[in-house]
């Protein structure tokens, strides 16, 4: 293990506090954005809250609700279209606590806790895998590999803000929510243009739009810009552009242990399950978003990334390069939570 993160740091350069950069990544495409970040980039501060409109009601299909765009984005109480898709809502899930800045849960991870790909799909996940997430972020065991994205930080403040009470409230809520279906994963050798915005991809419209090679890369994208962005439409859900053949390499790599270069690691169903869905403390990982278990396996390779059980980790990932991370992660999306 030592000779692993020895490795690792022999690698890198610190860009920020606290933050080890591998000099041949971290991948843009896991993390966002176009191309990694330069030399000795700082850590992204969030932005202020932005004025929004609190006049006109917006409604989605099949909700019998409606809001402003205020209320949408409200960082302490953010719109609830369908209350009728998941449990009633703890106060920290629902509101967050203003006084302490801690943002609702549901802001960011919906209130059904499937999420964006630039946080994270944390329905279905076990009790104590959430409490060991969120303990991990209050002690600074996980940090981002990309200095710009923004939310890793907000999470390590919310952590070391929250009481224990919150964090069981949180972590019971999700855990109670069974995952399902929210990526559609597409094998393609071209893709609609993107642009990386608020860490995801959104296509490009109007005389900007067309198609380009998707190269060594995966395209998560909203299925409808307007709803995601603008109406935080927790039933509108995202589909994955993945590289031709990564399916079948991903599912070699995953099920076989088998690398894209042949090489022999250990197999993620050994600690996962068989149909990777997690066993006692080895989390769900099937149908989760291949952006974030792409940023996750490459911080927790670099050494970001120092949980209770990454030490775990370690000796596979050694083993693993950028090609198997993507594999990895395209295949894992492609499943059925």
């Amino acid at each position: 293990m030592k000779k692993v993160l020895l490795a690792a740091a022999a690698v890198a350069f610190v860009a920020a506090p606290g933050i080890v950069v591998a000099q041949n990544a971290p991948m843009p495409w896991a993390y966002g954005f176009t191309a990694p970040p330069p030399p000795n980039t700082p850590q992204a501060q969030p932005g202020a809250p932005q004025a929004q409109d609190n006049v006109t009601k917006h409604f989605i299909p099949g909700s019998k609700l409606t809001f402003t765009r205020a209320q949408i984005a409200n960082r302490f109480g953010p719109a609830d279209w369908f209350p009728e898709d998941h449990p009633a809502m703890p106060k920290v899930v629902a509101e967050g606590r203003e006084g302490a800045n801690i943002y609702a849960c549901s802001l960011c991870h919906y209130p059904n806790g499937k999420g964006r790909p630039e946080n994270a799909y944390v329905s279905g996940y076990s009790y104590d895998y959430i409490v060991q997430q969120l303990t991990d972020f209050r002690s600074g065991a996980r940090k981002t590999s990309d200095p710009r994205k923004a939310n890793t930080g907000l999470m390590t403040h919310f952590a070391k803000e929250m009481t224990n009470q919150e964090i069981s409230d949180a972590a019971k809520y999700f855990a109670a929510i069974p995952a399902s279906p929210w990526i559609k994963t597409v094998e393609a050798a071209v893709v609609p243009k993107t642009r990386p915005q608020g860490g995801m991809y959104l296509r490009l419209e109007g005389n900007d739009a067309g198609m380009e090679p998707i190269g060594a890369r995966i395209i998560e994208t909203p299925d409808n810009i307007h709803d995601t962005e603008f109406l935080r439409n927790p039933r509108s859900g995202f589909t994955a552009y993945v590289p031709p053949g990564s399916l079948q390499k991903g599912k070699a790599l995953v099920e076989n242990g088998t690398t894209a270069k042949g090489q022999r690691i250990t197999a993620c169903i050994v600690c996962h399950g068989s149909d990777l869905k997690g066993i006692g403390q080895a989390p769900h990982l099937a149908g989760r978003s291949p952006s974030y278990i792409g940023r996750q396996l490459y911080d927790m390779k670099v050494g970001n990334r120092n949980g209770a059980w990454t030490a775990l980790m370690a000796p596979v990932i050694a083993g693993m390069e950028e090609e198997d991370l993507l594999n990895a992660s395209a295949y894992l999306a492609s499943l059925r939570p």
